[in-house]
């Protein structure tokens, strides 16, 4: 298609150009009266300044007039009379506060001679606990005068230098502070050694139901319990997962404050959606049966199970499910008192990784009803009966546990236990298995004597059977020799 063409531009019309192309009219200027100067042209101000910019000055600073600043003797104004000082100085009075310093402290000669802030007793004798994670002390501050746990981290076999359990530790417990949690003080080196420095609690739940004199009474436990879950729905409030509840690890004070402890295995977990984490946590007495069937997607259900049988320990005094230390054996123990399960009570039991190797030979009954219900009181039995459930779903949470009937309306009420500041001495774990130790030393010698006993009758009673056979021989031997010796007729 072609272009059409372009119209041709019109000329412009004569009256139009001849108003552009006239020449501009001169402009006069202003009449002015005849007073006033008329100001200096721009050369003339250019000759003024002697070719200077336009900005420099012309003359001193002192001699330009600048508003509000006499210039003559005229814009002065009068001078005030002289304003006589007063009688007496005016003073002011500065407080300044002065603290004074404290005198050093006189230390006794054992204190004073510690090495370390914290006084330890040379050897095992300030020993408090013991495992896999290494030793716990009891120290003392040598100038604050309080009592301390000193928990030493094991360094041997470290290829990455600080343990990574201890740093995720640490780490929890510095993001902790609840009253039944406790509390990292801080963190001491000390030659070569690193420490973590907690509060010291006299007691743990094992050596306080093992104590061979003091027992706690149903307020006593009902408030112990109440404090264990109170902190579990701290901790699973926070997104944390403790992963070793048990007696050892739940620490007690002489005023009767539960607080839970050892935090080697926490982590925090993810609440809105599943990760794989180890199942190889948890004293194995006290593992829940998913993690036994190697389970690694859990949640707070395994801390609810561990929790339940800590409840039972603290009203029978017993374990209940003592194992050898194998998963086959745990099971074994769980089924021989909740029963075998099956896919009502636990449907996804047959998607449990080693369900096919640790699948039972044969179905049990469920004898936990015949074994506890008539050792704790109708709601306890029905608080554990519910949180003993195979199926991790069905478990109650940790707050609806403090919910629930046993602690808001049954009798008797939760009672601190204040009278455990009368117990003498320190009852932990250790104490406890050292007790135990003793006693079967002695079941064990009180044996042995009855076995002694008994060998030295037996061997008396043998020994004067023998000396009548003995007798008897000669007789027999000589009566055979006369009549061998008689002639035969």
């Amino acid at each position: 298609m072609k272009n059409a063409a372009k119209p041709a531009v019109a000329a412009p019309r004569p009256e139009i150009s001849s108003k552009f192309n006239a020449a501009p009219a001169p402009r006069e200027p202003p009449t002015k009266p005849a007073a006033q100067k008329a100001p200096p042209t721009r050369p003339e101000r250019e000759r003024d300044r002697g070719g200077a910019p336009r900005n420099a000055p012309t003359e001193p600073a002192s001699a330009r007039s600048r508003p509000g600043v006499p210039t003559g003797p005229s814009d002065r104004r009068p001078t005030e009379p002289t304003r006589q000082p007063d009688a007496a100085p005016r003073t002011r009075k500065v407080k300044k506060i002065v603290k004074r310093l404290k005198e050093k402290p006189t230390l006794p000669p054992d204190l004073a001679a510690s090495k370390s802030v914290f006084f330890r007793k040379p050897g095992n004798e300030s020993v408090v606990g013991s495992g896999t994670y290494g030793k716990v002390f009891k120290g003392l501050n040598v100038y604050t005068k309080k009592l301390v746990a000193l928990k030493k981290i094991r360094m041997e076999g470290e290829r990455d230098g600080f343990p990574v359990t201890a740093v995720r530790e640490i780490k929890l417990l510095r993001s902790l502070s609840h009253k039944n949690i406790v509390q990292l003080q801080e963190v001491m080196v000390e030659a070569n050694d690193c420490f973590m420095v907690f509060e010291y609690l006299s007691h743990d739940l094992t050596g306080l139901l093992n104590h061979p004199t003091y027992t706690l009474e149903a307020g006593h436990k009902k408030h112990m319990a109440k404090q264990l879950f109170e902190g579990l729905d701290y901790l699973h409030t926070r997104g944390v997962l403790h992963r070793d509840i048990k007696a050892a690890n739940i620490l007690v004070s002489n005023e009767g404050i539960l607080k839970l402890a050892d935090f080697g295995l926490a982590r925090f977990y993810a609440k809105h959606h599943q990760l794989d984490y180890t199942n190889r946590v948890i004293t194995i007495w006290y593992r829940s049966p998913e993690l036994l069937l190697g389970e690694t997607q859990y949640g707070p259900a395994v801390d609810i199970w561990s929790a339940a049988c800590v409840l039972v320990e603290i009203f029978t005094k017993r374990a209940i499910f003592p194992g050898d230390g194998s998963e086959i054996n745990q099971l074994e123990k769980i089924h021989a008192v909740l029963g075998t399960p099956n896919r009502t009570d636990w449907p996804n039991l047959v998607e449990m990784p080693w369900f096919a190797l640790l699948r039972p030979n044969y179905r049990k009954p469920n004898v936990f009803e015949e074994k506890y219900k008539d050792q704790v009181t109708p709601a306890a039995f029905d608080l554990l009966a519910s949180m003993f459930r195979y199926d991790p779903d069905k478990r109650p949470t940790a707050a609806e546990v403090l919910n629930h009937p046993y602690f808001t309306t049954e009798e008797p009420a939760p009672r601190q236990a204040i009278e455990l500041k009368d117990i003498g001495g320190d009852w932990h774990e250790l104490e406890s298995k050292a007790l135990r130790r003793e006693k079967e030393k002695k079941e064990k010698e009180r044996a042995r004597a009855a076995q002694q006993s008994g060998s030295k009758e037996e061997s008396h009673e043998s020994g004067g059977a023998t000396r009548d056979r003995e007798r008897k021989r000669p007789n027999e031997g000589g009566d055979a020799q006369r009549e061998a010796k008689r002639p035969h007729i």
